[in-house]
């Protein structure tokens, strides 16, 4: 038993001590942790008042509001938030949700680069594998 023990626990530790579990790169994904923690915070900061503290966005987020805008909708891959890509939701978070048809403020100048892409990494850890590659297929990284 003990022998069986050491032959799948070895690898395991091997490649535990082999990264920096922090800085590595979430599996197949542009992103890394510690880019989702930071995001985690800002996102917290800045977008969880209107699109929920999970990104879960808002109930009826699809019926439009007594003034023709729209509702926060989920960031966590529910919502069509993953057919836009890397460079559309860059671009959502610096101009706001005007131009789309909601409410959401503009953060450009708020928020930098690396802020902006820690945000999204945050929201982006919510989608399953099915949806993250659906999103990179519809060319989600350019």
């Amino acid at each position: 038993m003990m022998k069986k023990l050491m032959v799948f626990a070895l690898p395991l530790l091997a490649t535990a001590c082999g990264e920096d579990n922090n800085q590595s790169k979430i599996v197949a994904r542009w992103y890394t942790q510690s880019q989702v923690d930071s995001g985690r915070v800002l996102f917290e900061k800045n977008c969880a008042a209107c699109h929920g503290k999970n990104a879960q966005g808002t109930f009826k987020w699809r019926q439009p509001l007594a003034d023709g805008s729209y509702p926060p909708p989920p960031l966590n891959g529910t919502a069509h938030t993953w057919h836009h890509s890397l460079k559309m939701l860059k671009r959502t978070i610096d101009y706001g949700g005007i131009p789309l048809g909601g409410k959401m403020p503009a953060f450009k100048g708020k928020l930098s680069e690396s802020e902006k892409e820690a945000v999204i990494a945050f929201f982006q850890s919510f989608w399953s594998k099915e949806i993250y590659d659906a999103w990179v297929k519809r060319g989600g990284l350019k």
